[in-house]
């Protein structure tokens, strides 16, 4: 099942994507008790939207579209997880995940411009495979930790290169208004039984510039959730933007940086393709 958060006469809505594309808007149904989609996740609901009916709102492309969860607690981002974007960086093997953290406020959802900020030019995109948390999770196996995942979507960790660098802590870069894109839809989780057995690509203006399997992962989605779990308790809604491949901008010769008028999709096999065009703030 595909999952969908939108604008709905300026309220946020969610709904289920039919075969044909068209969004069924369940809010009208279940929003009483789940008014959001977090809350449908907290409840351990998502059976219930696979089998509400709603009316149907139109075509997926045809909606404002929101970031899938709009307001997770929290969004953990792993940075430096394939082998050839940390050789590409010039970085030491990690002996652990390396953690930092984006805002809710930075996302922005399918279809609108990510926004490169008027302080830097060197705006740059990281396609990414987003996991959503399904079920709380503290000390967490590596075992089971697939069970508390909802699903999965695609992530543009957009980057403020030069801000992310003004020292050894990310956080700066990656969480300037409107810079990372989050969507379209989430896939359930039932319908990707294994996160390291997908191809994902990021295309700019249409030509390639990062593909890689997710079996490329240096820590695999197991290893990262059992990893955070030891320190940060996740919760339902919680999000984990799990890492980019080697072909990043700031590494290209010349640079390549994303500029107005660009426009930058991440294409996750089995999950769906992000698309976002790039504006000057």
């Amino acid at each position: 099942m595909k999952v969908v958060t939108f604008n709905a006469k300026g309220k946020p809505s969610y709904g289920r994507v039919g075969a044909d594309g068209n969004v069924i808007d369940l809010t009208g149904t279940l929003g009483a008790k789940y008014p959001d989609l977090v809350a449908v996740l907290k409840a351990g609901a998502l059976g219930e939207l696979a089998k509400a009916d709603g009316a149907s709102v139109g075509p997926v492309e045809s909606l404002d579209l929101l970031p899938v969860i709009p307001n997770p607690g929290k969004i953990v981002c792993i940075g430096v997880n394939y082998d050839e974007h940390r050789r590409e960086m010039g970085r030491e093997p990690p002996g652990h995940p390396t953690c930092f953290v984006r805002f809710p406020e930075s996302q922005i959802g399918h279809g609108k411009p990510m926004l490169r900020p008027a302080e830097s030019e060197k705006f740059d995109y990281e396609g990414e495979l987003a996991v959503v948390i399904g079920k709380e999770g503290f000390k967490v196996k590596e075992a089971d930790a697939l069970s508390i995942i909802a699903g999965y979507s695609c992530y543009n960790d957009g980057s403020i290169r030069d801000w992310q660098n003004h020292t050894s802590q990310f956080t700066p870069g990656k969480n300037f208004p409107a810079t990372g894109g989050f969507g379209p839809w989430m896939v359930t989780a039932d319908e990707i039984p294994d996160p390291q057995a997908l191809m994902l690509e990021t295309r700019l203006n249409g030509q390639t510039v990062q593909k890689s399997g997710t079996d490329l992962m240096t820590f695999n989605i197991r290893k990262i959730i059992a990893y955070v779990t030891t320190w940060l308790p996740l919760k339902p809604g919680d999000v984990i933007a799990s890492g980019t491949p080697g072909g990043v901008g700031a590494k290209r010769n010349p640079p390549l940086w994303m500029k107005d008028g660009d426009v930058v999709e991440v294409d996750i096999s089995g999950v769906g393709v992000l698309r976002n065009p790039i504006k000057n703030a």
